[in-house]
This record gives C-alpha cells, structure tokens and sequence, in this order.
C-alpha cells in the first residue's frame, strides 16, 4: 500500500506538467493582452513596450513557459518557481497567488462540501429504494428525477431557484455570504444536482447487481430480515463504486463552482479565476488550476485508500500481492 501511495504521488508531477503546459498554451495564444489591460487603452507606446519587457511578454513561449516553471535565481531566496513552490504575483493585483488562492479556497470547500454531503444524503437512499423496488412506480419516479437533474445546466438551475425562492418567495437570499448559512441553501442545491443523480444512479445500478449475487440469495433463504439482507450484506458491497463516484464528484464539485459562485456572487476560487480569465491574469490561472489538480488528485489517492476500509478484500489483495512478490525473490 505505501508503494502504491508513493507511485500515486510520483504520478501528480507529469500531470501537473500537462495541465501547466496546456493552459500556459491557450493562455498564450489568446488575442488579449494582458500588458494592454493593465495600462489602459491610452497608455503610450513607450509605456506599453516598458511593460511587455518588464512583464516578460516579448520573450519567446518556450522561455515564458520555463520562467514559470523554474522562475528566477533570486540573491537571497534562491530559486523561485512552480517547481520550488511559488506561483509568483498577479498580474493584475500584485498579490502573491497563494495568498489569493487560500483565501478564497475556504469559501468554495465550504459549498463544495455542503453540495457532496447533501448529494449522498438524498442520492444513496434514493437509490437504495430504487435497486429494492426496481420499476415501480417510485423507480420511475427517481429515475425522472436523476435525468432531470444530470441533464439540466447549472446556470438554468441557478436562475429558476433565484426567480422561484429569492424573487417570487423571498425565503433565501439571491447573493450568497460565506458567513450566512441561509445564503447557502440556493448556491448548494444548484452545486448538488448533478452530484446527487449521478450517485443516485450508480447506487441503483451498483446495489441490483449485488442484490442478484448468490450470497444474498443464501441470506434470504436461511430466513434472514430484508433489512438486514439489504444494509448489512448488500449495501457495503455496492458502495465501492459508491465511494469512486463521489470521490471524483468532490473533486469536480471545488473546480466546477464557477457558473454557481458567479451566478451567485460568491467570493470563493471560482469566481476568482473568472476574473482571471477575463483580465487574462496568466500566473493567477495557473495557479488556481494548478491548486485544483493537487486538490483532485490528492481526492483520489484518499478515495484509494479508503477502498480498503470499506471492503477487506482490496487490503488483502495488497497483502497476497506482496507476499507473493517476496516469495519469488
């Protein structure tokens, strides 16, 4: 298991040197100019040309994109770079990257957070009814539902919450506030939709394929309770892939608030890199979308590791794996 760990780890560097290297790219071949909006579209040509040198802008795209990676030798500090832990300053603010990640990071944790936990809360016992009552009338019903909500835009779902509970019913508050829970309810809802059909889907799926084993045919035989049969032998076999899916939801749930922070006013990552994207803030983008893949990828390996809580199987296959490894040696 540590080795599998320490080979996960290892693999976060060639993907963060994708995911760089892509962004980098499309950050480069875009029309704007970020010298440009931060000057104003009356700064002089002298003025304009003193930027670009000092920004960096006029060196080739392999040399930009080595200076971000490996940065500068610094006469005190030593290197400074991606590669040593430092994003640099925004182009646009000034302010060092990871000062402005972590403090909007929280906020999104928080609705992420929220929008997971309330996915699972309604997802896996809908699903749960589904499985054990499979083409019923409340089948059909979930199933309707978990369409719905996998196949509508978060940006829709957004705006007929605010018109319906904000506008029309004024019970929730269409800005959302960190430090206001009401404000919450809407932004957490919208984020949870997909995240709670999906689980919703894979925990059906996941618990008609147990629930037709010869093991639960053997418990229903010697006279078990069907609740037993259900919570105590399916349920904990069908969470696997349970547990993957809401894994990469999580994941995707702290990189994909952007539509719904911005929609919704909120202060967290989301509505940052937005920002960044549309005053083309280059270290600032990176940076986030570098912060969010160390973030997904670090989900994953917990998600991993939590495989063998969950089912003895996967902990005893490391086991064998291992033992048989010494034993050829």
């Amino acid at each position: 298991m540590f080795r599998y760990i320490m080979r996960r780890i290892l693999m976060l560097i060639p993907v963060l040197l994708g995911v760089t290297f892509i962004v980098f790219s499309l950050m480069y071949i875009t029309p704007s100019d970020p010298a440009q909006m931060m000057l104003g579209a009356n700064a002089s040509p002298a003025a304009y040309k003193q930027m670009r040198e000092d920004m960096g802008l006029n060196a080739p795209f392999i040399v930009q994109y080595g200076r971000f990676l490996f940065g500068y030798k610094h006469p005190i500090f030593g290197y400074k770079g991606l590669l040593f832990g430092d994003l640099g300053r925004s182009y646009v603010s000034n302010r060092i990257i990871f000062e402005l990640i972590f403090s909007s990071f929280p906020n999104t944790l928080i609705l992420a957070v929220g929008a997971l936990i309330l996915a699972i809360i309604l997802g896996i016992p809908i699903g749960i009814i589904s499985a054990t009552k499979p083409y019923s009338v409340a089948d059909m019903v979930f199933t309707v539902f978990a369409l719905l909500g996998a196949s509508m835009p978060v940006f829709w779902i957004a705006m007929v919450l605010i018109y319906t509970f904000a506008n029309n019913l004024r019970l929730f508050p269409a800005i959302a506030n960190p430090r206001d829970l009401l404000s919450l309810v809407l932004p957490t809802i919208t984020l949870s939709m997909n995240s709670m059909a999906i689980i919703m889907r894979m925990t059906r799926s996941s618990m008609l394929d147990v629930m037709q084993q010869d093991y639960i045919r053997t418990a229903r035989v010697k006279g078990m309770d069907e609740k037993t049969v259900v919570f105590k032998h399916a349920l904990r076999n069908a969470l696997i892939p349970v547990v993957t899916v809401a894994g990469l939801q999580f994941g995707s749930l702290l990189g994909g608030a952007v539509l719904t922070e911005k929609i919704f006013s909120y202060p967290g990552l989301g509505s940052i890199m937005v920002d960044a994207i549309f005053q083309k803030d280059t270290p600032q983008i990176l940076g986030s979308v570098c912060f969010v893949a160390i973030t997904f990828t670090i989900i994953n390996l917990a998600v991993d590791i939590l495989y063998g809580f969950i089912d003895p199987r996967i902990k005893s296959a490391f086991s064998k794996k291992k033992k048989t490894v010494r034993g050829d040696l």
